[in-house]
């Protein structure tokens, strides 16, 4: 019902307080699914990262709420002029920087129904459906992937979560100094618990030693070798050192598929490390595990069949919308054992069923297994595959024009999808400042968007692909904005004194 001044009133004709409308949300709701199907179709007449300064969106919208209701077309008018241009565009097929997250359509309808159903999968009684479908789903990804049977599969928000979780199982697994019970504060008798990975290995390790009380003085960063993974030699010395020391290893966090090279750490090796000396082995693929679906591709993952826990972002190269992050345990009840607290008000009688809320710290769950389900479903394990494998040689094919052209550097192995480079000095001036301002003149252009990583102490660019809307010509455009940007660059230092 409208006011005459074209607000919408907050009650029925009854006085009945409620949500808005039916045929306002449906015809709102169709209106959305227009804008978001302009939005793909047409994402390239955006800038891969929006021209603006920090504050221009806040100085466009009020300081304060508004007390009365607005028409939902008004909101909708609102975000086509004052959100959708001003959002870095993840979805851009010129996306190449860190890891593309790029959202498909049917993962898009799976998020929207998602919402519209509004399920808590905290435990079975609460969501029968979305519970069993995430169980199954995450069983699924354990078969593409290779896995044997016995692991369990959950969803996250991100790899973060998922590595926290699977540290603290470890920590768990710790039985003598039951820490579930009497904590570590004010313990004296208990040795500090380290936590080992490469030098490339991505935050989230850190993050979790922060949360979990362990420190990051007590996260060994290990030196990697020449293909930037991590060394056993290294992991063997440091174990031996910090046991001389009185300290307690916990976990090795391995890689496969850093986040700067996309390298794999030598898995096999390094499960036999974690086997004989009784630490767990949390295998963070996030990104890369998702190439262990092409069976041309497995072999770089051999090993991965033996970690106590694995994280696969679906959300980064099986194209469902952010976030779904899917832990993999091989003992499922050593993750239960650890956080599951069931207080009466949670008690539901019912045998034999996954309660989620048992495997993580988190209660409240969104349904997150809809939109990889019908992913999976909509594209196919094949489809899936001949996605990564165009990726993989794009990438390639980027990798090649690098190294053909003599102003540039190829930095470090392509195994997948990412290709690490730099542009050479040509009168002695300082490579990384040439690189910076490479980066920046590329990113500033609009069409495409790289990142940068340090490797070897050195400033490096990174073309990602991932994105399921990426074409071979946005890879050439890439190439041709990255040469052009570095002739000029050239010429400007040779007009220089």
């Amino acid at each position: 019902m409208n006011k005459p001044d074209g607000g919408r009133m907050d009650e029925r004709a009854d006085g009945w307080l409620g949500d808005i409308e039916p045929a306002e949300f449906r015809a709102a709701a169709h209106r959305v699914a227009d804008l978001a199907a302009d939005y793909l179709e047409h994402v390239e007449r955006f800038s891969v990262a929006p021209p603006i300064s920090p504050g221009e969106v806040t100085g466009r919208l009020p300081p304060a709420p508004p007390e009365r209701a607005e028409p939902v077309a008004t909101v909708l008018d609102d975000y086509l002029s004052i959100i959708e241009p001003n959002v870095t565009h993840w979805n851009h097929p010129g996306f190449f920087a860190y890891f593309a997250v790029s959202g498909s359509g049917p993962g898009i309808l799976g998020e929207t129904l998602a919402a519209a159903l509004n399920v808590n999968t905290m435990l079975w009684h609460t969501g029968p459906a979305s519970t069993e479908l995430e169980v199954l789903v995450c069983d699924w990804l354990r078969q593409m992937l290779g896995l044997p049977d016995g692991f369990h599969g959950h969803i996250n928000d991100t790899a973060s979560m998922s590595t926290l979780l699977a540290l603290g199982a470890a920590r768990h697994r710790l039985a003598d100094l039951d820490i579930r019970n009497r904590g570590l504060a004010g313990r004296p008798e208990v040795p500090p618990l380290v936590v080992y990975a490469s030098e490339h290995a991505h935050s989230s390790a850190d993050k979790a030693a922060l949360t979990l009380g362990l420190g990051l003085e007590h996260v060994r960063r290990l030196r990697a070798d020449d293909a930037y993974r991590l060394d056993p030699a290294e992991l063997v010395s440091a174990i031996a050192r910090d046991r001389g020391a009185g300290k307690c290893p916990l976990a090795v966090v391995a890689t496969a598929g850093t986040t700067s090279t996309t390298s794999v750490d030598p898995l096999p090796a390094l499960a036999d490390i974690c086997r004989r000396e009784g630490l767990w082995m949390h295998v963070d693929a996030a990104y890369g595990g998702a190439a262990a679906i092409c069976p041309e591709l497995r072999p770089a993952f051999e090993g991965l069949e033996e970690a106590d826990s694995i994280v696969v972002n679906p959300h980064k190269w099986l194209f469902t919308p952010i976030d779904c992050s899917v832990l993999l345990v091989r003992d499922p009840a050593q993750l239960r054992d650890a956080y599951s607290v069931v207080p009466a008000y949670l008690e539901t009688g019912e045998a034999g069923v996954t309660n989620l809320m048992d495997y993580g710290i988190q209660l409240g769950r969104r349904f997150r297994a809809l939109k990889l389900w019908m992913v999976i479903r909509a594209f196919g394990v094949e489809g899936l595959r001949a996605r990564i494998r165009q990726h993989c040689a794009l990438a390639r094919e980027f990798a090649d024009w690098v190294e053909a052209d003599p102003r540039f550097d190829l930095v470090a192995p392509v195994p997948f999808s990412v290709v690490c480079f730099r542009a050479r000095s040509e009168y002695g001036e300082d490579e990384d400042d040439l690189n910076r301002a490479l980066l920046r003149g590329v990113n500033a252009a609009g069409p495409v968007f790289l990142s940068s990583t340090e490797l070897s102490g050195r400033f490096t660019l990174r073309l990602a692909v991932g994105n399921i809307r990426t074409e071979p010509r946005h890879v050439e455009q890439a190439w041709h904005l990255v040469q052009r940007v570095c002739a000029h660059l050239r010429a400007e230092r040779r007009r220089q004194p």
